[in-house]
């Protein structure tokens, strides 16, 4: 049994458009069914800056607008990176990519960021997640799945991440599904997670299920 935190967006970490504290209540549901003792936060910033006795921290938050200075993100920076660095898992989720974006290691931390100007999502529809890497722990056994979702695309990926879900967008594959070790650590970005209705597929929930699993090194 593994400690999970899930540190949830409100106020500056929150938006009109993603139910955050909807979709964590749901994350934290799915993580304790499996076996783990979680908890949720929307202490975003104290929370980050000190994950001392978490396992697994689930990152599910806004972008702030206006951008929270650097100088506010450094405590943030040092604690994901000593718990990281302590062999402590991160799972990302969907509009994560887009945060933090005055905070210079979490593109590297994360795998991948949006990108203002250049990515994109169309409307929230039945995406197709097609499977990428049949062989990485997270994806053996799984199969092509549908969830009712955005669809993030354009994202930029760092070299280092395995593509382990696409989508299709204008006749191109995009990554939405990822995974790798930062500081020595397993990380995975769920790039789904709009709403709750995403977590009605049961493929999106064991892609969850096994993420949790990998990056607690479970399997």
């Amino acid at each position: 049994m593994a400690n999970v935190l899930v540190v949830s967006g409100v106020g500056a970490y929150g938006d009109p458009w993603h139910p955050l504290p909807e979709t964590s209540a749901t994350l934290a549901d799915l993580i304790a069914a499996v076996g783990h003792t979680v908890a949720i936060t929307d202490q975003v910033e104290p929370a980050l800056s000190d994950l001392t006795g978490v396992d697994l921290v689930v990152v599910n938050v806004g972008c702030p607008r206006p951008a929270r200075p650097s100088q506010a993100l450094e405590p943030v920076s040092t604690g994901l990176s000593k718990h990281l660095a302590a062999g402590g898992g991160l799972l990302g989720i969907h509009v994560s990519a887009t945060s933090f974006t005055t905070m210079a290691e979490w593109p590297a931390i994360l795998g991948g960021h949006w990108v203002r100007g250049t990515s994109m999502h169309p409307d929230q529809d039945q995406a197709q997640i097609r499977i990428a890497d049949e062989a990485h722990p997270i994806t053996t056994g799984l199969s092509d799945f549908t969830a009712f979702d955005e669809r993030y695309s354009y994202l930029r990926l760092q070299p280092d991440v395995v593509v382990l879900g696409r989508h299709e967008h204008d006749n191109e594959q995009h990554p939405i599904l990822w995974a790798h070790e930062h500081l020595g650590a397993r990380v995975v970005y769920d790039g789904l997670g709009h709403d709750t209705s995403s977590y009605q597929s049961p493929g999106h929930i064991r892609f969850v299920e096994r993420s949790v699993a990998w990056t607690l090194r479970e399997i």
